[in-house]
């Protein structure tokens, strides 16, 4: 069960979030800024915090900051009625790592959290699990049952990169970028062949597939 700590200087708003959350199986702590939020993290261990943005004493970007200037890698999920770029900037700056402007919608907020929650699980263990599939960064292997798949590095790379945001379409840019890094002097087509190979290897495993996405890229489709 996940411990969620809700931050908010507004008592309506943190039963509101307690009222959403707990229903979900989430376990709930709540605290008034982000002083209050720092001394309870002290004392208990929490998977990821929702927290305002404005609020007295200390702020959420201070109590970002603060967290962030300790190492500390828990997820973090700002709420604010500020709406203009520069204050979703600010966050971002901060350290958060994702950002909702109020009012909330109930239904993409927990959306949030399951991807914030499953995205820290996936650092944490450096190992992506689909059905009776597993990626394991450490050794670079995707194992199936007794069947083990020791891929090459660019190779496995693409494909844990893929699996990391099931849905999420992925340009050949972007890919570059992140695997090869933007100074690479290979042209993007070698996401193309690096994706023929990753077909061809996976072609008979019923858990995911990769598709092609006309005009834009490619995603990791899971069929389970």
């Amino acid at each position: 069960m996940f411990h969620i700590l809700v931050v908010d200087d507004d008592k309506n708003t943190r039963l509101l979030l307690r009222s959403v959350l707990e229903p979900e199986g989430y376990t709930v702590s709540t605290a008034e800024n982000g002083k209050q939020a720092l001394a309870l993290l002290d004392r208990e261990y929490v998977d990821l915090v929702v927290l305002d943005v404005m609020m007295p004493e200390m702020d959420g970007y201070a109590f970002t900051r603060e967290l962030r200037e300790g190492n500390s890698n828990l997820p973090v999920l700002m709420l604010s009625a500020r709406q203009l770029p520069r204050d979703r900037h600010e966050g971002f700056r901060a350290g958060t790592d994702d950002y909702m402007t109020k009012p909330i919608d109930e239904t993409e907020l927990l959306l949030r959290i399951k991807a914030l929650l499953r995205r820290a699980k996936i650092a944490a263990e450096r190992k992506i699990v689909v059905g009776d599939v597993t990626l394991d960064y450490d050794s670079q292997c995707v194992t199936r049952g007794t069947e083990t798949q020791q891929l090459p590095q660019k190779e496995f790379l693409l494909l844990y990169k893929l699996l990391s945001f099931p849905g999420k379409i992925f340009t050949r840019i972007q890919l570059m970028d992140e695997i090869w890094g933007s100074e690479s002097e290979t042209g993007w087509e070698t996401v193309t062949v690096h994706i023929g190979r990753l077909r061809k290897r996976f072609e008979c495993w019923p858990e995911f597939e990769i598709v092609s996405v006309r005009g834009l890229g490619y995603k990791v489709v899971k069929k389970l």
